[in-house]
């Protein structure tokens, strides 16, 4: 399918957008693909809806951003984060005049520069498509906004056969949608490594790690703190589990951390990990508790049992494949998901050797080839 036929002796300018430490990891990998392709010129812009954890990526893939829209500012809401976005990338947009302009996933970066490309008649090739809960606010803002970019986007690029058929029964055309695999199975070729070491690994190897990553919108308050009695009842209860807690920069988690583990002996917290640190702590641990969206991938790529801390996840190939399971965001329901994995082997054996329904890790080539053959 052909996006515009002027020009077709240029390079093809295309532009990549994103703004969390997620994307960004999943988005670096295509950067580079893209750039080693003789018939784009790649153009990188970052919003910094993550800040610090955004450029510790950046840094960690070697990724150069080619514009820094540094939009987030203290104690800002979606109404202010969506305005600035928006003001912001409009300026950017009117400046390189590209070709296509590739957004991730389902954050706000993604849905506002989507709805600045769609007033610009700008075409939109979506990353990461199909995901769906289809309940509005589960998760909430990002089930409404990768939808919005669905309605928007010229081209979807599903990670699995399951989004694609999401992306079917909302009636996208079946030639603008393709089955490329998940472009963080690309990211984990690179950054897990057989020789990894750190300090807080070497002081999990007494017993099972427990990775814990918790930190959505819509848990702060009760559910977070229905996660975090649950944790504390596993690692009272197993001397041998060792928790590992990355903790969120957003200062509401801190507070509900701080009070719940700030005291526990086979608790630890710590600052957010870099990419590379991240992905070889998952390949270390036992066990995975996250309210995350990303890290159910990595998780199944890794072969390790992952417990989601929610109500509904938007990637239920994971929960097919039996990599995952749903355990909500009860206390009593965490406690005693955790304890089978714990003391069933068969059960957690299942969980470990289900397939990994995610890709091979050529996701980032076949989106370039997607692209190039578009402009034959």
């Amino acid at each position: 399918m052909m996006i515009d036929e002027r020009g077709m002796d240029k390079m093809k300018k295309i532009m990549l957008v994103f703004g969390t430490r997620p994307e960004a990891i999943k988005m670096c990998p295509l950067i580079h693909e893209l750039e080693s392709r003789k018939r784009f010129e790649t153009v990188v812009c970052v919003t910094g809806q993550h800040r610090e954890m955004l450029h510790q990526v950046l840094g960690a893939f070697h990724v150069k951003a080619d514009y820094d829209l540094e939009i987030m500012q203290d104690s800002q809401t979606l109404f202010d984060l969506t305005r600035r976005i928006l003001d912001s990338v409009k300026t950017v947009l009117e400046k390189e005049h590209p070709w296509i302009v590739l957004v991730h996933g389902d954050t706000s970066t993604a849905f506002v520069t989507a709805l600045a490309c769609f007033y610009m008649k700008i075409p939109v090739g979506h990353v990461e498509a199909g995901l769906r809960t289809y309940d509005i606010y589960s998760p909430f803002p990002e089930e409404f906004n990768r939808q919005a970019v669905g309605i928007i986007s010229r081209y979807h690029f599903a990670p699995t056969d399951f989004a694609k058929r999401c992306l079917l029964k909302e009636g996208k055309k079946e030639e603008t949608i393709y089955v490329t695999g998940n472009t963080v199975i690309d990211a984990l070729k690179t950054t897990v490594q057989k020789d990894f070491t750190h300090p807080e690994l070497e002081w999990a190897k007494a017993g099972r790690m427990v990775l814990l990553t918790a930190h959505r919108r819509e848990n702060i308050g009760e559910p977070m703190e229905n996660i975090f009695r649950a944790v504390c009842r596993v690692a009272e209860e197993y001397p041998d589990i060792r928790v590992v807690y990355p903790v969120h920069k957003n200062p509401s988690v801190r507070r509900i951390a701080e009070r719940y583990f700030g005291q526990a002996e086979r608790i630890h917290m710590m600052e957010p990990l870099d990419v590379m640190e991240f992905h070889n702590f998952l390949n270390h641990c036992y066990l995975i508790l996250t309210d995350s969206g990303g890290i159910q991938e990595e998780a199944s790529a890794l072969g390790k049992p992952a417990l989601v801390m929610r109500n509904t996840t938007e990637r239920p190939e994971g929960l097919m494949a039996g990599t995952l399971k749903l355990a909500g965001t009860e206390e009593e329901e965490i406690y005693q998901n955790v304890k089978l994995l714990l003391e069933n082997g068969d059960e957690y054996q299942k969980m470990c050797f289900a397939k990994n329904p995610y890709g091979n890790g050529d996701a980032s080539q076949k989106i370039a080839d997607i692209l190039e053959s578009a402009i034959k």
